[in-house]
């Protein structure tokens, strides 16, 4: 107890048995002393309630401290300023109606140590009985320490810059996306992170750099050996005669094979060695005898010795080439060589090849006449009609071929893992091979705008943003799955950095969000890294497109089953959704609703001022449910 409070306690005890004996004692002396003494020892029982009236108000005023305090470390205020708004509001609605004479100067609410608020307030009471004996009033001061609860955090937002948002619209999202990096990510990263990744999104994702980890890289085999006939057998006669007739004891050819001769020893001036360095084609006779078609030896003088008969890989003595591993590649595919040892005739080349086995294949080139094979060398695939390759051919919509390039954008993925956030090692997303000029009259090319990895850099992620540019049509599921690629830990490992790799789902003090804009449908699905047949109105000419319907089916059925799979409650992401201006459109307004992790989380603004106010809110929330939650 207070020293005050036990010198009022012990001077009232004294006072009570005082009055006590007083009225015992009949004595006229005493009855005086007593009428002397009745005003002061009054003004010292009066002055009990006076001491007792402060104590009240200083408790009122600590358990309002105290409020203030946790309401202002529950707020989304970082700085010093910012908390102090905060709490002197919150504390002056907890003193309302309660008179003690406090304002918003009198509290004063900082950020502490150790993800802490401290809060404090002085205030000056004034006494009514007690300044009888003490000059002015009393000061009381309170203070209150509250340790701010709050979460990890990591954004990815998603954001459309499709043709339909050039002009004011691409301006105003600028603005609000650049204001919700501002109020998201703190510039305070410790005890707790705040991170955003950026996904701008049209006719694709631009996943620059990544793309060779994420979508497969072009391919490229390394040659282990070029050649154009096999090892043959030794001759050990030749006949003069018209077909002239080989000896060369097991030599397992056929009719029909194709053949080298070498090596054969000169007899004299018109010797049978003029057949070195030539091919033919034989009719086996028995298994250690051949007729060579069409060539006519009755003139030559006797065969002498030596040589060998080799029998031509190919049907046309072409050079064959062989991989370390297994090449991938199709007949037809056209392949490029470079950095070949020896059979150098083969470097700077691009041919359609013919696959023979899965490691070897037929280049087309004459194998006579060209240099053994030394080393090294690579064959990397230039064009085929499957994807994959660095040009992929096609048949358009119409009917007509085409020939498109590969670019770092990328498509959706397919297959089992076409919604789940399985790493890329396990299965790789889509190619994208974009309608650009001068392949088509009415480009449809992969943004120039990239993915930007997890980042708490307020500038860059802002730069970035101010980058963007509208062009066009939306493959809004496939922006939508790179919004969830880039909080999920199985992608973690393409990041270069480790500031850059997301934390495990369901992490202690983390939350995981994902936010959605568009502007209206999505259009643009793929069958075989091409639009497809089936895309929607606004994808570009149909000659433009592949003859084969979207894999996958339409966009937006895709990017709900995405939105089913990125809710699932193993993840616990929060998914919000923004329609821009999407007016009456009950199909994009149905999937945004029902794609956001509640009804409460898709908005619909329909300007650019309700777009921002919309990412503010959006912003907002996040903040305050990452330091509430």
């Amino acid at each position: 107890m207070p020293i005050q409070g036990r010198f009022f306690r012990r001077l009232s005890e004294g006072v009570a048995a005082l009055a006590r004996r007083l009225r015992r004692d009949e004595r006229g002396a005493i009855a005086v002393q007593f009428a002397l003494l009745a005003l002061p020892l009054s003004i010292l029982i009066f002055g009990l309630v006076d001491v007792g009236r402060l104590s009240l108000q200083r408790r009122q005023m600590q358990d309002a401290l105290d409020a203030a305090t946790l309401i202002a470390a529950r707020s989304t205020a970082a700085t010093d300023a910012e908390l102090d708004a905060a709490g002197d509001a919150a504390f002056l609605a907890e003193i309302a109606g309660m008179n003690l004479g406090l304002t918003a100067s009198n509290s004063t609410f900082t950020a502490g140590t150790n993800n802490r608020v401290v809060g404090s307030v002085t205030a000056t009471l004034k006494p009514i009985i007690a300044n009888f004996w003490q000059r002015g009033d009393f000061t009381v001061t309170a203070r209150s320490e509250v340790v701010r609860s709050s979460k990890d955090l990591e954004v990815a937002l998603v954001l459309d810059i499709t043709g339909s948002m050039g002009g004011t619209r691409i301006a105003d999202l600028k603005v609000a996306a650049s204001d919700l990096v501002d109020i998201i990510v703190r510039d305070t990263q410790t005890p707790f992170y705040s991170k955003i990744a950026l996904v701008p999104y049209a006719a694709g994702v631009n996943v620059d750099t990544y793309a060779d980890a994420v979508r497969g890289p072009v391919p490229v085999r390394d040659v282990s050996n070029v050649a154009w006939v096999a090892s043959g057998t030794p001759i050990t006669a030749i006949t003069k005669a018209w077909p002239a007739r080989v000896t060369s004891n097991n030599h397992g050819l056929v009719t029909g094979d194709k053949v080298l001769i070498t090596g054969i020893n000169a007899s004299g001036s018109n010797s049978m060695s003029s057949l070195n360095g030539q091919t033919y084609t034989v009719r086996r006779d028995t298994n250690n005898r051949v007729w060579l078609d069409g060539v006519n030896t009755t003139l030559k003088s006797n065969y002498s010795s030596g040589g060998t008969i080799q029998k031509c890989l190919t049907s046309n003595c072409s050079l064959v080439v062989t991989t370390g591993a297994s090449h991938g590649f199709s007949t037809g595919d056209q392949i490029s060589f470079t950095g070949i040892g020896g059979t150098t005739t083969l470097n700077g080349q691009t041919v359609s090849i013919t696959s023979l086995t899965s490691t070897t294949f037929d280049t087309g080139v004459a194998g006579l006449g060209t240099a053994a094979y030394t080393s090294g060398g690579t064959a990397t695939c230039e064009q085929s009609t499957t994807p994959g390759c660095r040009r992929l051919a096609y048949v358009s919509n119409w009917g007509n071929n085409k020939v498109r390039s590969i670019s770092t954008c990328v498509s959706e993925r397919t297959g089992p893992q076409a919604y789940t956030d399985a790493a890329p090692s396990t299965a790789y997303v889509g190619t994208n091979y974009p309608s650009v000029s001068p392949e088509t009259n009415s480009p449809n090319p992969c943004p120039s705008a990239k993915i930007t990895p997890l980042s708490s850099d307020k500038a860059s992620l802002k730069a970035q943003i101010n980058a963007y540019a509208a062009g066009g049509s939306t493959a809004g599921h496939i922006g939508l799955a790179w919004g969830w690629y880039m909080v999920a830990p199985n992608f973690g490992y393409i990041w270069p950095s480790a500031s850059q790799r997301p934390a495990a789902y369901k992490t202690k003090d983390l939350m995981k969000v994902v936010i959605l804009m568009t502007d209206g449908a999505f259009n643009t699905p793929y069958c075989n890294g091409v639009i497809a047949a089936n895309a929607g109105a606004g994808s570009g000419s149909d000659d433009d497109h592949i003859n084969c319907n979207a894999t996958n089916g339409d966009s937006f059925s895709q990017a709900r089953a995405l939105c089913t799979a990125i809710k699932n409650s193993a993840y616990d992401i929060t998914l919000y959704t923004v329609g821009f201006d999407v007016g009456s459109d009950a199909t994009a307004r149905s999937f945004l609703t029902d794609c956001a992790s509640d009804s409460s989380k898709a908005f619909f603004p329909a300007t650019g001022s309700e777009l921002k106010s919309s990412f503010k809110a959006i912003a907002q929330e996040i903040s305050s449910l990452r330091i509430s939650k």
